[in-house]
């Protein structure tokens, strides 16, 4: 379990620190294998960003009241396609709304 874990919170990673919009908010050797929090730096983006994932299917993202942006949750339950498909969105939403 530690092993598929470990591949999907590489695969959520990876793309935020890659991505031009997403940023994850945690310092890399103080990360989490099962909460990935994460902002584009603007609120407004943060709100539009929940609507459309919530949309698409995508539930349970908005991050904590008191710390904003998102959160993804990947505990055990996940399975690495969910990442991946979260992942995928991501990119589409990016593409879709960096200049």
């Amino acid at each position: 379990m530690k092993e598929i874990n470990e591949k999907k919170a590489k695969i959520l990673y990876d793309f935020l620190d890659e991505s031009k919009l997403f940023h994850g908010t945690v310092v890399k050797e103080d990360r989490s294998l099962m909460n990935v929090p994460f902002v584009t730096g603007d609120e407004e983006m943060d709100a539009k960003f929940i609507k459309e994932a919530k949309a698409a299917g995508f539930e349970n993202l908005k991050g904590h009241r008191t710390v904003g942006g998102m959160r993804a949750s990947i505990y055990n339950a996940m399975p690495i396609e969910g990442v991946e498909k979260l992942v995928e969105f991501m990119k589409k939403f990016e593409a879709e709304n960096v200049k």
